[in-house]
């Protein structure tokens, strides 16, 4: 998929990941070993009222470090939450920050570090690589198997004043640790399992068909879309079914260290739209997006949906290249009706009137770069219009 010419490929990921049954245990050692002396804890109101907050915070200071609770992280996060987090942070003379969470408590988290440190707003970093300092120490600890925000360079927030969710890409963002602990996902209720599964799924393909895809990161894909055909239904179906949870986790971590490289496409510059105008789950958009957008840019390169179908089980003996493309689309469609995904956006509210904004939006968005088909805006309403 890549041109081979005058091109360097990067490849970003936390410095310790530490994954399996037990590894949250290691969230306070692992503050302590990072030189922390008073953590700002950064989660959503759900995961505090439950406690998970405050049992995070226990670990923590038995390690000897000082922990506050910024539980104000709201799904799809805005520039208002991370400036909010901001001022805790600096009120409180904290000097690492912990997330705890989804994808919303990481990106809020990742705002209030890269400001913390170099300042300004965080609409000013908007864009690719736009801090010039590392941010404070950095554990995230995951609760879904989705976003791979945990480990990724990647920290989108809602611009308040626009509704657009701006997307910053930048190594400082990345965290020092990401704990993937299983357990830690045993207790998300169906729909949140089968819309972060199919975040993940969604990362894992844009990954595989993007036009920076290498080697590296192809490799990390298809074993991430091969875990989530084998697991999301029985994750779904079972929430306490551990084995599921497990592989579930390893394959949302190895669909983000394939997006975190290879980057994404018009799934997600798209899905990103939906979220800030209508502040709408971002998985089960993914979800409704992805065959509509995958349909269009399959004859952009059809061996590698075939590559799709065989990872996702598919049996495409004797078939043609293009019809074993079209079999990954079947897939794809399959999976999210058995899990309960949605049929269209328009269940979710979303307005034709609303689509040629939404879609001149996603046109400046930096995930569609790397789309492996050009979009005009008209192809990019028209893929809306699909998806209704």
């Amino acid at each position: 998929m890549r041109a081979l010419a005058d091109q360097v490929f990067g490849f970003y990921i936390p410095t310790i990941s530490l994954m399996g049954v037990g590894s949250v245990k290691e969230a306070g050692p692992q503050v302590k070993n990072l030189g922390g002396n008073k953590a700002l804890i950064v989660t959503d109101q759900g995961l505090s009222g439950m406690g998970m907050a405050d049992k995070i915070k226990g670990m923590i200071e038995e390690s000897g470090v000082q922990a506050i609770i910024f539980d104000g992280a709201e799904p799809n996060p805005t520039d208002i939450n991370v400036h909010d987090g901001l001022k805790i942070y600096q009120d409180n003379k904290c000097d690492c920050i912990v997330s705890l969470g989804g994808g919303s408590s990481h990106d809020c988290a990742k705002g209030i570090g890269i400001v913390s440190t170099n300042g300004g707003h965080i609409r000013d970093y908007e864009g690719v690589d736009k801090s010039s300092k590392a941010m404070p120490p950095f554990v995230a600890i995951n609760t879904t198997a989705g976003t791979a925000s945990e480990m990724t360079r990647f920290c989108i927030i809602t611009n308040t004043s626009n509704k657009v969710k701006m997307a910053i890409v930048d190594w400082r963002v990345t965290p020092n640790i990401a704990i993937n602990d299983p357990v830690m996902m045993a207790g998300m209720p169906p729909a949140l399992t089968a819309a972060t599964g199919m975040d993940a799924l969604t990362h894992a393909v844009e990954a595989y068909v993007s036009t920076i895809a290498t080697p590296v990161t192809d490799a990390c894909a298809l074993m991430a879309i091969k875990l989530i055909s084998e697991n999301l239904r029985n994750a779904v179906a079972n929430g306490a079914d551990m084995e599921a949870r497990d592989n579930m986790a390893y394959a949302e971590y190895l669909a983000g260290m394939a997006f975190n490289n290879a980057s994404l496409g018009y799934v997600h510059a798209m899905a990103h739209q939906l979220g800030g105008f209508y502040n709408l789950p971002h998985g089960v958009c993914n979800a409704i997006l992805l065959p509509a957008v995958e349909s269009y840019n399959l004859i952009s390169n059809p061996k590698r949906f075939a590559d799709i179908a065989v990872a996702m089980g598919e049996n495409i003996q004797g078939l043609s290249v293009r019809d074993a493309a079209d079999k990954a689309l079947a897939a794809i469609r399959r999976l999210s009706a058995d899990i309960g995904i949605p049929s269209g956006l328009a269940e979710l509210g979303v307005k034709e009137e609303d689509l040629e904004v939404m879609s001149k939006n996603a046109m400046k968005d930096a995930c569609g770069l790397t789309n492996p088909r050009a979009v005009t805006l008209q192809d990019v309403i028209g893929i809306y219009k699909t998806a209704l």
